[in-house]
């Protein structure tokens, strides 16, 4: 479906999609509609004044995904096009590293990103994770109620990541303040960038000096002779990889399986794995809404749109989730079912089964610490962060009972499932569907 044609406008005549605004983050799906209402690709604003086509058809973004010869992923002719203060460009500015490489620089970033990765043994990350949860379950424990975004989810991946990189937990609050800023695009952005980028510098320093047992120093050491500045932006890029969106992805679920009793008491009681649960917000709430960003290396026409040169392509990731399973509650089975959020072609995500276990073990265990977690509000009262990118939870208000900082899941035994608040009754018919 690629031609180098001009047989059509370069983009459609409607109006932008502007997913920077409010209304985005409280309802993706109407806007998604409208993309959609253009063709397979459609015309949107990340940030008012910055267009970008978005992709809404999974046909469509696999083809961008793996066309490597059409559309690169370096974003510097983009870049040259919008102001020094966009609060998008902290997501999307070019540094060398896996993401915004094509080619055989991309192979030997990301071969040396896979092979640190791999040198992870499953036991270890998943002793972090539990050391983690332990932490922050004595924070929370005895006051018998929490936010699960703030005081669990974001902190949680601030903790693992801390500790798989070489740094005490003291940093954890740093990460996380940092990435959080950088990860909405608002009016913090830059200066979220500008901590992140300093965390990351000191960290690389600190690790050029002196070796650890940790992932910098290994890619440091990697037979890919990296440089010092190369590995920081390899670094820059897996820490908030790793950290924003997984610990999206573990409120998400959290809140759709505390959302439903039932569901929740096959969990709790071992009966249903909670790795279904986290598959689940992978089709239907994808963490990382809209990113896969490419550039057409020239004007082409692309499933019927023509594609200027230096404006963003973006996978709408939560569309393409958004209109399968409209398609499975209509009777129309895709052909395809599979998620998307993992990316596809070279550049998708090469850490995927760590970040599986990361997510499923941190619920696991948290539901064993807590096993009567309850929710506050109903799932349809939550309210979501704003970003063009991201699928996020602003908070995740539980309450449960109170346990001391010195018992053990075996000093805390699960209880009979119970029903967790009343059913969400003020939900629309897309939350129950949702909801698993």
């Amino acid at each position: 479906m690629t031609t180098r044609s001009p047989d059509r406008q370069a983009f459609p005549h409607s109006a932008p999609v502007r997913l920077w605004e409010d209304g985005f983050a409280l309802d993706p799906y109407s806007y998604y509609d409208a993309l959609r209402a253009q063709g397979p690709v459609g015309w949107a604003e990340l940030a008012p004044g910055v267009p970008a086509y978005v992709v809404t058809d999974r046909r469509a973004a696999l083809d961008l995904l793996r066309d490597t010869d059409t559309f690169s992923h370096d974003p510097r002719p983009w870049e040259a096009t919008v102001a020094d203060d966009s609060p998008i460009l902290g997501m999307m500015r070019w540094r060398p590293n896996t993401l915004f490489a094509d080619g055989a620089a991309h192979v030997r970033y990301r071969t040396s990103l896979i092979d640190t990765f791999d040198r992870i043994e499953p036991h270890d990350l998943r002793a972090r994770v539990h050391r983690a949860v332990r932490v922050l379950v004595d924070r929370i424990g005895p006051k018998g109620e929490a936010d699960l975004v703030a005081e669990f989810a974001r902190p949680l991946m601030a903790l693992v990541f801390n500790s798989l990189f070489g740094l005490p937990d003291s940093h954890s609050d740093r990460l996380n303040t940092a990435l959080g800023k950088m990860m909405e695009g608002g009016a913090e952005a830059a200066e979220g960038e500008a901590e992140f980028g300093g965390y990351v510098l000191e960290l690389i320093a600190a690790k050029t000096e002196e070796r650890g047992d940790d992932l910098p120093s290994r890619l440091l050491d990697h037979p890919a002779g990296l440089t010092p500045e190369e590995v920081t932006w390899q670094v820059f890029l897996t820490l908030g990889a790793g950290h924003e969106p997984t610990a999206n992805l573990v409120s998400n679920a959290l809140s759709r399986i505390l959302g439903n009793p039932l569901y929740y008491s096959t969990l709790t009681s071992g009966a249903r794995p909670v790795t279904e649960a986290v598959v689940e917000v992978l089709h239907h709430e994808t963490p990382l809404a809209n990113y896969g960003i490419h550039y057409a290396r020239s004007p082409v026409s692309f499933h019927g749109t023509w594609i200027r040169s230096a404006v963003p392509v973006v996978v709408s990731y939560g569309a393409l989730a958004h209109f399968a399973e409209r398609e499975a509650t209509g009777g129309r089975h895709p052909r395809d079912a599979s998620h998307l959020s993992w990316s596809a072609g070279p550049h998708a995500c090469p850490v995927r089964q760590h970040t599986l276990l990361i997510a499923t073990e941190a619920i696991e265990r948290l539901t064993q610490w807590l096993p009567d977690l309850e929710p506050v509000l109903p799932r349809a009262r939550l309210t979501w962060r704003p970003g063009p990118f991201h699928r996020s939870l602003t908070s995740l208000p539980v309450r449960f009972s109170p346990r001391g900082c010195c018992e053990s899941p075996a000093q805390h035994p699960r209880r009979p499932a119970r029903t967790l608040g009343a059913p969400n009754t003020a939900g629309t018919a897309r939350d129950a569907h949702n909801t698993p």
